[in-house]
């Protein structure tokens, strides 16, 4: 089955994979992202989803794995009989055959960012302990890489290119890597650069919004200012540079595909003035924006 959702708060979409798929051993089987809005159900667009997926709130057993990741919001989670409070950073591990569930707080709602795959070398995985039922979260904290990583998947799975599958599964096995690392780490961030990554990944899950960079010290918990003397003294930038840049980044990705005219690339990246996010591109490229996709194919 597939199906997808594309509004602006969600996209999931669940997979069909072939015999030469199967042979790679791994197969993406669904992704999606969702905000869940405080005091709305959950999940949301549940019409949409199939049977086995509905039922995820009050308890269901899935033929397959799942790699949850929430950065925003709190909830709960529940497995093996026991009950876990789902913050920002946490991982939950979903595994075939086992029965759970988890919400958020419907006051408070939250964000999260799923993948869903099987075959053999998923069961060597857990045979082999690297994944385990009696290890099912993660507080790996809000972390860029795994979010540029579903986002990856994601866009695969739009495209859905020649291998898209191999493509996505390989993804899968980089985001199991990376969820295990962060795990791992024994030397912990330092309040400081703990901030500057915060701050970073506020700014990359932002990207297709106006934010107001004014606001974001008052949401990290710091003054502006404080906020502004060590980003600057980690990254040589100032928050506003960083986020600027960034967008000029997906920027070339998106003029880079031709598919989007330059008008368009601009409403999307939260610039309401074509004008001056032409300026801006070619002052940080040194291309004219009409120019980018010639420039990058000769």
């Amino acid at each position: 089955m597939d199906s997808a959702s594309n509004g602006r708060n969600s996209f999931f979409r669940y997979l069909t994979w072939s015999e030469e798929d199967e042979k790679w051993q791994l197969v993406c089987t669904d992704a999606g992202h969702t905000e869940v809005a405080p005091r709305t159900r959950y999940p949301p667009n549940k019409e949409s989803h199939p049977q086995a997926f509905k039922s995820v709130a009050v308890g269901r057993t899935l033929p397959e794995y799942q790699i949850i990741y929430v950065t925003k919001g709190r909830g709960v989670f529940e497995m093996n009989q026991k009950t876990h409070v789902i913050v920002p950073g946490t991982v939950m591990m979903i595994f075939p055959g086992i029965r759970h569930h988890y919400k958020p707080d419907f006051d408070v709602g939250w964000t999260e960012y799923w993948v869903g795959f099987k075959g053999p070398y998923a069961d060597t995985l857990r045979e082999q302990g690297f994944l385990s039922p009696r290890k099912p979260l993660y507080e790996v904290g809000l972390q860029n890489t795994l979010l540029a990583i579903y986002e990856r998947i994601f866009e695969l799975l739009q495209s859905q290119q020649p291998l898209f599958q191999i493509r996505a599964s390989s993804l899968v096995l980089t985001l199991v890597a990376e969820v295990l690392a962060h795990e791992r780490k024994t030397v912990q961030h330092s309040n400081s650069e703990g901030l500057v990554e915060r701050a970073k990944f506020f700014m990359e899950e932002n990207i297709y919004r106006e934010v107001n960079l004014n606001g974001i010290g008052g949401m990290l918990g710091v003054s502006t200012s404080h906020l502004n003397a060590v980003f600057k003294s980690y990254t040589a930038m100032t928050p506003y540079q960083y986020f600027i840049s960034i967008k000029i980044r997906k920027a070339k990705e998106l003029l880079e595909a031709g598919s989007l005219p330059i008008k368009e690339v601009a409403f999307r990246l939260g610039f309401d003035d074509q004008y001056y996010f032409s300026r801006l591109f070619r002052k940080k490229t040194g291309i004219a924006p009409s120019r980018w996709s010639s420039y990058v194919h000769q």
